[in-house]
């Protein structure tokens, strides 16, 4: 598009917002024009979602200007917003899930009593005709998957006249399949004139959507590139404001020798339902096992039952110690039994500070927890976790005051550092890990990235739970897709694409390639 076809649809002027001591914004001016999907990128904490929230009334700037059409506008509130055509899809959909897709979309909006729902209906199938959208007036929301949902909370938006549409993080839980429909819908919404926003940090997708990508850095405006004249790299410098390799390795396994084997495994949650069934796959030291699933598909449920932490209905779970030849069947043991009985099994759980760290305590005591229980006094052990604390700091560039500044001080993507970090230092012969790089900045999470190489070519055997596709493909030597909580099937990173482990995902391709 050239600039004089530009239509400025917002404006925003030296915008500044603060919390307490933290500037999540600083002096941000930006523009967002019709016609255009732009991509506003940056790392955790660079204050992307905290700008469009002020956008979209969620919050209220404390200084600077914000224009729609021209024309200066105070946003104070969500309906505000809506009422200058303005609407954010959030990560987290505000639904409620007894009601039809219509009863959601006309929930709250003024009018009569007793609503004509039929030409409710009527409106909605022809936007849906009208963009390509796949929603069912009548379809109740509990019945939805995740993409069917997001599709609801677009058209919503647009049923209320929105003209202004922010995406927050709108592919972080979709398959490639969901992903690609789901950019077919926004580029017709463009062609229609409406102005687009997505906040991700996926580089891939912001060069194969946007026409323009908006670049902040810790709270500040970096600068505006047309994406066809940027590429990966570039983008990612101009996130973090120096040089990357961005290379993951993939040394190829060698010396393979079975750690682990998990056969039949099933799990139920508190409802009864199983949340893992018949889960059955073997795993080697030297090698990255990787775990894809749609959100929910029993990830967390099967790292927590190999560590001790979640109740096993029925299977086994044994683990082959190195340089011993008989087999443990870990089954039934807490975190504790499976340490005495010489098993090195680390795990990076979900849940950072509820289930990984004391939020409490700083760095050196959490390195200490896993040595409080040897029975000798706690200030005989305390050099080796204070110089283990230090190491972490500095490989990791740990961010935080001092050592013993309580964790839960520290912002999430320096917890996470903390946790991975600690949990590498035992020396494992199994390594699990739960979304490790969430909340990292890319430099750091390239660091996590050649860590887990490392250990593979000290011939530990890690099990790598992620949520990037790219980054499965690129880091594991296998992966293991789950689906329900059941295996759907496991295949060589090296070989399979993303549009084949999608469909493995939701259940349309079989362990044996048949799509269903």
């Amino acid at each position: 598009m050239r600039g004089e076809d530009k239509r400025t649809a917002v404006r925003m002027k030296n915008i500044t917002k603060t919390f307490g001591a933290v500037t999540a914004n600083r002096d941000v001016s930006l523009d967002i024009y019709r016609g255009e999907i732009l991509s506003l990128l940056g790392e955790n904490g660079s204050g992307k979602t905290t700008l469009m929230n002020m956008l979209s009334g969620i919050y209220y700037p404390d200084s600077g200007e914000i224009e729609v059409d021209g024309e200066p506008v105070s946003i104070a509130s969500p309906k505000d917003a809506f009422e200058l055509g303005i609407g954010m899809i959030h990560q987290h959909f505000k639904l409620i899930d007894v009601f039809t897709s219509a009863e959601n979309i006309i929930l709250g909006l003024p009018g009569k009593m007793t609503l004509d729902m039929k030409s409710v209906s009527a409106e909605i199938e022809r936007i849906c005709e009208k963009y390509g959208f796949d929603v069912d007036p009548k379809r109740k929301v509990y019945t939805m998957s995740v993409s069917q949902k997001q599709e609801l909370e677009i058209v919503k938006a647009l049923y209320r006249g929105a003209e202004i549409l922010i995406l927050d993080e709108p592919t972080a839980v979709l398959t490639p399949q969901e992903t690609k429909r789901l950019f077919e819908v926004l580029r017709n919404m463009k062609n229609d004139g409406k102005a687009i926003v997505i906040i991700t940090h996926k580089l891939n997708e912001v060069m194969e959507i946007s026409d323009r990508v908006a670049i902040l850095r810790r709270g500040e405006y970096i600068d505006s590139i047309e994406t066809k004249s940027a590429n990966e790299k570039l983008l990612a410098e101009a996130m973090v404001g120096q040089k990357l390799d961005l290379n993951i390795r993939r040394p190829e396994p060698k010396d393979e020798k079975l750690r682990l084997s998990v056969k039949g495994l099933t799990c139920k949650n508190a409802d009864g339902l199983c949340a893992v069934e018949n889960v059955s796959f073997e795993l080697y030291g030297g090698e990255i096992l990787g775990v894809a699933g749609i959100s929910g598909s029993g990830q967390k449920e099967l790292l927590e039952s190999i560590a001790g932490l979640y109740e096993v209905e029925s299977g086994e779970i044994d683990f082959y110690p190195e340089g011993k030849d008989e087999r443990v069947d870990i089954v039934g043991m807490n975190p504790r039994k499976i340490r005495e009985m010489g098993i090195a099994l680390s795990f990076v759980p979900e849940d950072r500070l509820g289930m990984g760290l004391v939020g409490s305590m700083g760095m050196t005591d959490n390195m200490m927890l896993k040595r409080y229980d040897e029975g000798a006094p706690v200030f005989i052990h305390k050099k080796e976790p204070e110089r283990t604390a230090v190491k972490i700091k500095e490989e990791l560039g740990v961010v935080t005051p001092d050592l013993s500044t309580p964790v839960s001080r520290l912002s999430g993507g320096n917890v996470q550092k903390v946790l991975v970090g600690r949990e590498i230092s035992e020396a494992p012969s199994v390594l699990m890990t739960a979304y490790a790089v969430h909340g990292l900045d890319i430099n750091t999470s390239y660091a996590i990235y050649e860590l887990l190489d490392e250990q593979k070519e000290r011939g530990v055997a890690v099990l790598y739970v992620g949520e990037d596709l790219d980054v499965l493909l690129a880091l594991c030597d296998r992966i293991l897709v789950l689906c329900g909580g059941r295996v759907s099937a496991v295949v060589d990173a090296k070989s399979v694409t993303k549009e084949e482990i999608g469909l493995y995902m939701t259940g349309k391709k079989d362990e044996k390639g048949a799509e269903q």
